[in-house]
């Protein structure tokens, strides 16, 4: 249980750090949000938990296609702030796209070999 709640407290410090960096500065906030740092965190927890070298292959390989289908809702949601639609419409609406884009992946990513 301890563990878990060390886990739980690494990430939660990470998360509140990045809205604080972003807060000052959302560059450097937004450079530091793309790295890939919740990814990282779980690799090291799986490798932690399992060391088994296919399974934290299969995660890594699977995150990469996972990552693709969200990137467009980066695009979406300035789009429409910029355009005045609310911010919670515009993040429900980048939420939504991306949804629909993992939606997509999962059906249509097995036609292609994909194990998702």
């Amino acid at each position: 249980m301890m563990y878990l709640v060390i886990k739980a407290a690494i990430s939660g410090i990470i998360v509140a750090a990045v809205s604080e960096i972003a807060r000052r500065s959302p560059g450097v906030g937004a450079l530091v949000v793309s790295l890939p740092l919740v990814s990282i965190l779980a690799m090291i927890w799986l490798w932690r938990d399992t060391q088994d070298v296919a399974r934290l292959a299969a995660h890594a390989d699977a995150t990469f296609w996972y990552v693709l289908p969200s990137l467009p809702m980066f695009l979406l949601i300035p789009l429409l702030l910029k355009r005045e639609v609310p911010f919670f419409a515009a993040l429900l609406s980048g939420c939504v796209l991306t949804i629909l884009l993992y939606a997509a992946l999962t059906l249509i990513g097995p036609r292609f070999g994909l194990k998702l």
